[in-house]
């Protein structure tokens, strides 16, 4: 009898930055390191867990905009998705105190290159330089998109909370060096496509946001639906039948299916 506990689960959040590209609505991702021991190598929505400095963040509302309803959890959700997007990306979804503009690229660029390598490094925290820049979070950008939990039995588990956000038109971002070594701006169905050339690796959870999100044609179509729909939590269950295994998500989460046949799962 298999008396191993489940893995605990780490809260986490991922963030999808939208632009319209010459082709269609794109969407930026990265790549992992080969060396990250959770999907490796594969293309992912920039995305972390949430750390401590998260909730000091999320508890200070002179730091925060846009987070008027909400409760302590969500809040450090979502400034973990703005802080992963700046470690990450190098996009900076903030204000400058008392202005209704987001910071222009020169600003961003200016305060990546001040803060960026330190956070990244654990020298420095998110608080600190929003205090030290002068900088207010624009968390009212974020949109809950989808919320999925990595299924018992997995070594690592994951409470992940998806969020869209349109990328300021004018910060390009970039991959940090470390954790990922390559990012792209790609249209959904293209990134989904290059899995089943083998020119992109996805993750399951990944393919299928990306499915979804290949069924809008802009922005405001995905954000409008994404306000209106109501966030389903997915946690996949691995059915085991004679001739196989099936991962089964709820039909009611939109996705492109509610049961899959494991052998074709990817991640």
């Amino acid at each position: 009898m298999n008396t191993q506990a489940a893995a605990a689960v780490r809260p986490a959040s991922t963030m999808l930055l939208l632009r319209d590209g010459e082709a269609g609505m794109e969407v930026f991702m990265v790549v992992r390191h080969h060396q990250i021991d959770f999907a490796s190598g594969a293309l992912v929505f920039p995305g972390g867990s949430i750390d401590a400095g998260d909730h000091v963040v999320a508890a200070s509302p002179a730091l925060l905009s846009g987070s008027d309803g909400l409760d302590a959890a969500a809040l450090a959700f979502r400034v973990g998705a703005a802080r992963e997007t700046f470690e990450e990306c190098g996009i900076l979804l903030a204000r400058e105190n008392g202005s209704e503009q987001l910071v222009s690229a020169a600003r961003a660029d200016k305060v990546a290159a001040a803060h960026r390598t330190a956070l990244n490094e654990g020298k420095t925290t998110f608080s600190q330089i929003l205090i030290a820049e002068g900088l207010v979070l624009a968390l009212d950008l974020l949109v809950p998109y989808a919320h999925w939990i990595t299924p018992v039995g997995m070594p690592k588990r994951f409470d992940t909370h998806f969020y869209l956000a349109v990328a300021p038109a004018d910060q390009v971002g970039a991959h940090d060096g470390s954790e990922s070594v390559d990012s792209v701006w790609v249209r959904p169905a293209a990134a989904v496509e290059g899995a089943k050339t083998g020119k992109f690796k996805l993750v399951f959870a990944t393919e299928r946001n990306l499915i979804k999100l290949a069924r809008y044609a802009s922005i405001a179509d995905t954000i409008a639906h994404a306000r209106k729909e109501p966030v389903v939590t997915v946690l996949p269950e691995v059915v085991r039948y004679e001739t196989g295994r099936q991962l089964r998500i709820p039909a009611n989460a939109g996705y492109d299916g509610a049961v899959f046949d494991m052998s074709e799962v990817r991640g």
